[in-house]
């Protein structure tokens, strides 16, 4: 019988956590927070979580091999019921994003929607892989900034899309590990990544919170790089991937602090050692 824990496990449910700060981000790059805001998240939310069951879903066969624990090859979740729960969970999120943030929302919505089923299903092991992934992140900055200037969040969605590309780049080598030069690469984006989320032309105290959480998100997910770098394993890629998806929350706080909203950037942040507790229970990857 089908559990709880199984579905959560199957929709990697704490990982759920690294989400509402792209839609916090965009709302405050685009001066669209409100009430509005907190439902977008939601939907954001539920949208990721039809991105795992369904990922699991298409990669039943090959978790057969390579993860035979995972809960559709162990028998725990039927491939039926997980399909299902992905086209439930993506209804309801474009629902609620419809009902939120209406046309402008859903004019986001629902190429994040076909961008995520499209990696699922095609695009994951291609070349494009990364690039798509890294679009779905994106459109996630920016459907929090549909009630404001969306121009305004793009510098941030591009940013929260390359840390991204550099996760999806790292996570196709989970398994059977990788040369040192990926993840040389995906430090180097990272390091980038954590300058562009500090670019500002504030010059006085309220510049160092952006400054000290990207320098956060550096170290956590810049340092299990580094570790790849000196022993590029399968395991050290893991948790590379790991730190990269729970270190995610520390890097919107920076986004959302350089927009001038520097106690909701803190606790938008607070969700990255909440995420790594909780990866110790049910693993994000």
């Amino acid at each position: 019988m089908t559990t709880v824990a199984d579905l959560a496990e199957l929709v990697r449910a704490p990982a759920a956590l690294s989400v509402p700060g792209d839609v916090v981000a965009g709302a405050t790059a685009a001066r669209a927070l409100g009430p509005r805001t907190a439902a977008l998240a939601g939907a954001s939310v539920l949208l990721y979580w039809a991105g795992m069951a369904a990922n699991d879903w298409a990669d039943r066969r090959l978790d057969a091999v390579e993860r035979p624990e995972r809960p559709i090859p162990s028998g725990r979740v039927a491939p039926a019921t997980a399909v299902g729960l992905a086209a439930g969970l993506t209804a309801a999120g474009l629902g609620l994003a419809a009902a939120a943030g209406g046309r402008r929302a859903t004019a986001v919505a629902l190429p994040l929607a076909a961008a995520i089923w499209g990696y699922d299903l095609t695009a994951k092991n291609t070349a494009a892989g990364p690039a798509v992934m890294a679009a779905c992140r994106g459109l996630d900055v920016l459907l929090g900034a549909t009630g404001g200037r969306v121009a305004r969040a793009v510098p941030a969605a591009l940013t929260v899309a390359a840390h991204t590309w550099t996760v999806t780049a790292l996570s196709r080598r989970e398994v059977t590990g990788a040369d040192a030069a990926l993840p040389l690469r995906t430090l180097a984006g990272t390091v980038l990544v954590a300058v562009a989320a500090t670019a500002s032309r504030q010059r006085d105290v309220t510049a160092a919170l952006p400054v000290a959480l990207a320098g956060w998100y550096v170290a956590r997910y810049g340092g299990a790089q580094a570790r790849v770098v000196a022993e590029p394993t399968a395991g050290r890629v893991r948790a590379a991937v790991g730190a990269g998806i729970t270190g995610l929350p520390a890097l919107q706080g920076a986004l959302t602090a350089r927009a001038g909203a520097g106690l909701l950037g803190l606790a938008v942040a607070a969700a990255a050692p909440l995420g790594r507790r909780l990866a110790r229970k049910v693993s994000p990857t």
